[in-house]
């Protein structure tokens, strides 16, 4: 997926600085990913460390970290359940009532976030999956798994640029092709892992382990604006969508707050029962080096390393000079 924060290219980096700081081997460690996203991180140190707990507030990522890190055992008759759902015909369900032009040309907003084919097809296959697991003919294993494969397909076949904020006003390559149902990868691994959809700030005092990553919002874009279609497509629930792009209501971030985020940082580094803390923060974040050095060094011992990255690709209005940002990787060992 193409998605805002992804950390995908950058796991060696941060893999390799965790691996080299941690003075303990990965296999006797508890590691949390507290701001999952896509489970980039924690799907590079499944293998490598005793157990993962992971968790995001958006539904969406809960979904996708179930089937990456939750999973632990092989997936009965996976690609008949895949073809099966691939075969299906659309029917005019919740997104292609509320996000197809032909859903919602009768409607006081016209949206065309999806192709009004692809639109049926997600509908049926989403109805589908929700039927399987009433009738108990999958097990929670195989739900989440054929969650994750749908919100990836969807994904690639959505009219946006990149982001679910608005859609674009005419259906663009990608979006015109029928979309193909098909599995995500489903990583069989020998630990019961935990994955949680919670608020950090909660969570955080509930929890415990050796290793704590976090990957927060960096500025003010919502997580939950960015990719409320996802968490429609995951959810099917009823609900009003508001507005020109079909907005369901969402909990805001204290990490998208100038006036919060230090607060909220320097209670999570105080109240995490673990021993090493990673923050991942880019050099255009709403919280500056300083502040986070600050925090860092109040609560044990600090040190920083960084790398250059190349800036998300939706952003296509900077200059050439422009199209890379320093990615940071804050150290501590509590005291």
């Amino acid at each position: 997926m193409n998605y805002i924060g992804s950390k995908l290219k950058l796991c060696d980096f941060i893999v390799g600085n965790i691996t080299n700081a941690v003075q303990k081997p990965l296999s006797e460690c508890v590691l949390c990913d507290l701001f999952a996203g896509t489970g980039a991180v924690g799907r590079a140190f499944k293998s490598k460390v005793k157990k993962i707990i992971a968790n995001d507030k958006e539904f969406y990522s809960f979904v996708l970290n179930q089937n990456y890190i939750a999973n632990h055992t092989q997936i009965a008759n996976l690609d008949a359940l895949v073809a099966m759902l691939d075969s299906l015909q659309g029917v005019m369900g919740k997104i292609y009532s509320h996000y197809s032009l032909g859903g919602t040309q009768d409607k006081p907003y016209q949206r065309l976030y999806f192709s009004d084919e692809n639109a049926m097809k997600i509908d049926s296959i989403r109805v589908k999956i929700e039927n399987l697991k009433r009738d108990k003919e999958i097990d929670l294993g195989a739900y989440y798994f054929l969650l994750a494969s749908l919100l990836e397909c969807a994904d690639k076949v959505a009219n946006v640029a990149s982001v679910y904020g608005a859609f674009l006003k005419r259906l663009k390559k990608s979006a015109l092709k029928t979309m193909e149902f098909r599995g995500a990868k489903c990583e069989v691994g020998n630990n019961a892992n935990e994955v949680y959809n919670c608020d950090a700030s909660e969570l955080i005092g509930r929890i415990k382990g050796d290793i704590l990553y976090l990957d927060p919002p960096y500025n003010a874009r919502e997580y939950g604006a960015n990719y409320h279609l996802l968490n429609t497509i995951a959810l099917y629930d009823d609900f009003a969508p508001q507005g020109k792009t079909g907005l369901r209501e969402y909990e805001k971030s204290a990490f998208c707050k100038k006036g919060r985020v230090a607060d909220e940082l320097e209670s999570l580094i105080k109240r995490a029962d673990f021993e090493w803390i990673f923050l991942s923060y880019n050099d255009e974040g709403i919280l500056g080096l300083d502040e986070i050095e600050r925090i860092f060094k109040a609560n044990g011992t600090y040190r920083c390393v960084n790398k250059n990255y190349q800036r998300f690709k939706a952003d296509s209005t900077r200059t050439q000079k422009q199209h890379y940002t320093i990615e940071y990787l804050h150290i501590l060992r509590k005291s």
